[in-house]
């Protein structure tokens, strides 16, 4: 395994696995990776000749300063973690490397960007998908791995790699969860055992909404409300939101197909998000 600092070095490196014809894999990361990462990468692995992976803390899709300087960083872990995942090359730039100088270009994401994360936390999707960009244009994947977690993150690259007419194909990989349900992130590491304790809320409350929906109600606001109504009142957990969407991320009224249940909550000064897919009766029997 390669470690590489440098745009300019990593194209070098790159060039001889895309001359010979092998398929490469992008798996980008924030680093402090966990077994959701793992299991990006052993998808890659899976697909693809030559695996990268990105390990870059984006300074342009944090709102605040704070949440960007408490970010868990552990280079040298996640470089094992790498090592025993069969990765090629792990790309770790500086900020100045990616931005030499503050960018005047980025982009612009409309609609898929309104509702959900994108409503609380004004510019974060703009700043994913202007890194996610120059990721794709740095490294030219033929495939890159995202999980399901960030639904609305997935969505947003889906729609970059379509609407910039990029040649890369964009994989969705399935949540992982700890054995009581809370999906796997780098933030979990905030956690105090006591806020541990607490942080299933969302995925209960999750799981009781798509319950609900699988029972047959298919009026989003009353599913919502009933799933809001599963988180006990609790001085150290603030839900931010939870809302049906569809694929587009647009919130739905009736639901008559297949939904996402989305949901950010925070336990303490940690903000988490989670999601279920769920499939009303009427769309399961179509199928």
């Amino acid at each position: 395994m390669q470690v590489v600092k440098s745009i300019s070095h990593l194209r070098v490196l790159l060039d001889e696995p895309r001359r010979s014809g092998r398929t490469i894999g992008l798996v980008p990361t924030m680093g402090a990776l966990h077994a959701g990462h793992v299991r990006l990468i052993e998808r890659a692995r899976e697909d693809c000749e030559f695996v990268a992976v990105s390990i870059f803390v984006n300074p342009l899709q944090f709102e605040r300063k704070d949440d960007l300087e408490r970010y868990p960083r552990d280079l040298e872990t996640d470089l094992d973690v790498c090592r025993r995942a069969d990765v090629d090359v792990v790309f770790t730039p500086s900020a100045t490397e990616l931005y030499p100088t503050p960018p005047l270009c980025v982009v612009d994401v409309r609609q898929l960007a309104d509702h959900l994360c994108g409503r609380f936390r004004p510019g974060h999707f703009s700043g994913v998908a202007t890194v996610v960009l120059k990721l794709f244009q740095i490294v030219l994947p033929d495939r890159s791995y995202f999980g399901e977690k960030d639904a609305q993150q997935l969505a947003v690259v889906r729609r970059l790699a379509r609407d910039f007419n990029i040649p890369v194909t964009i994989i969705g990989v399935p949540t992982v969860r700890d054995p009581d349900g809370l999906a796997l992130s780098s933030r979990n590491r905030r956690l105090t055992p006591s806020e541990r304790a607490r942080a299933t809320a969302l995925y209960k409350a999750l799981c009781e909404a798509r319950s609900h929906i699988a029972g047959g109600i298919t009026d989003a606001e009353e599913v919502t409300r009933r799933a809001r109504a599963a988180i006990s009142p609790d001085a150290t957990v603030r839900l931010e939101y939870l809302e049906v969407v569809d694929a587009d991320m647009q919130p739905v009224t009736v639901i008559s197909g297949p939904v996402i249940v989305a949901g950010a909550m925070w336990v303490g000064e940690t903000r988490l998000i989670d999601n279920l897919g769920c499939i009303p009766p009427a769309a399961d029997l179509e199928a």
